[in-house]
Formats: C-alpha cells, structure tokens, sequence
C-alpha cells in the first residue's frame, strides 16, 4: 500500500470517526430530553394518536375514545412527521424525531374521528419533548 492509499483510509476513518461522535450526541440528547420530559396526562387519562376524516393528526391525552367526539388535553397537532416514522403509526411506537413538525398543546375536542391508535410511554415522552423545527 503506497502513502496516498493510506491517506485516503485515514481520511475515511475520520470521517466515519466524525459521523458516529454526531449520531452519539444525538442520542444523548434525545436520551436527555426524554428524561426531563414530563408526561402531562390527567387522572384516568392514556396517550393517543387520533386521525380524522379531514386528515388530521394529533397526539394527546384521552380519558374515553368511544363515541362520535373525543376530548383529548394537551393536544398537539402533527404538521408533519418524517418518512423514518413509516406512517402515522410509528409516531405511536417510537414518538417524533427531530424532523418531525409538531404544534403546541391545547385542550381540544375532534370529531369525524378515523383511528385511536395507543401510544407508548417512550413515544409519548418524545412528543411532550417535541420542539417546534422551521
């Protein structure tokens, strides 16, 4: 192996060095935010994401989800979520990422509802730690 092949593996390496310090600060902080984050539901309440026929999206607390409306308390809206969700159920699983957009809480009631999908205490964590990203 000559000087210059080296050089290139060494400048490999260094980038694969740089690339996996970001993907660990990443997780620290999400680790970070998810241990600060409180969970906010009420007495008798559990985390949902609920759908409507007008294509919306929230995330929030639910005491009952039967019937033609649902009050959720601490609703957040998703503007957006990331292809690495693999669709609306898998903010349910694992929770926003950082690329996913969502809005500020407020207590809300949802009509023409379409699915009440159940949401994890990890996912759950991330959307109370959930800021807003342009």
């Amino acid at each position: 192996m000559n000087y210059n092949e080296m050089l290139e593996r060494v400048s490999a390496a260094t980038q694969d060095l740089a690339a996996l310090h970001l993907y660990v600060t990443d997780l620290e902080r999400e680790n970070k935010q998810l241990q600060l984050a409180p969970v906010v539901a009420g007495p008798g309440t559990r985390p949902v994401l609920v759908t409507t026929a007008h294509r919306g999206v929230f995330f929030g607390y639910a005491a009952d989800t039967t019937g033609e409306t649902i009050s959720l308390e601490a609703a957040r809206l998703v503007v957006y979520w990331s292809p690495a969700m693999q669709g609306f159920m898998g903010l349910a699983a694992t929770g926003p990422d950082a690329d996913c957009r969502i809005g500020k809480a407020a207590d809300i009631t949802l009509r023409n509802i379409t699915a009440v999908v159940e949401v994890t205490d990890k996912a759950a964590r991330k959307f109370e730690a959930a800021p807003w990203k342009a």
